[in-house]
């Protein structure tokens, strides 16, 4: 699986937890707590098919603050890229769909 694969070779990635994980001849669902250098966290669960992409990546920090999180769960149907969408502290915005290893690329700029 890559996203396990990303997790392994990233050097921001200290540690990481398989919290759920199932699958099929044509799905898998991965939920999964990362540790990061920095002693923030990175939570995320995904389910993917031929048909569906579902995702959630969040972002804290180590007091549990979030500081991002990218989702497509379906709300905020007035923002352009319904229904993918990211929240910050005090709002959310409009966002393109994204993938762990997008989330991991933006983390580790973040902590330059």
């Amino acid at each position: 699986m890559k996203e396990l694969e990303l997790l392994e070779l990233n050097k921001i990635v200290k540690r990481f937890f398989i919290l759920d994980y199932k699958h099929a001849a044509d799905f898998y669902y991965l939920k999964v707590r990362a540790d990061i250098i920095n002693d923030s966290v990175l939570s995320f669960r995904i389910f993917i098919s031929e048909q569906d992409y579902n995702y959630a990546f969040h972002w804290q920090d180590n007091n549990k603050n979030l500081l991002i999180r990218w989702d497509n769960s379906p709300h905020y149907p007035h923002l352009s890229s319904y229904p993918h969408h990211k929240h910050l502290t005090n709002k959310v915005e409009a966002s393109k769909e994204v993938s762990l290893s997008e989330v991991l690329k933006y983390i580790e700029e973040s902590l330059r």
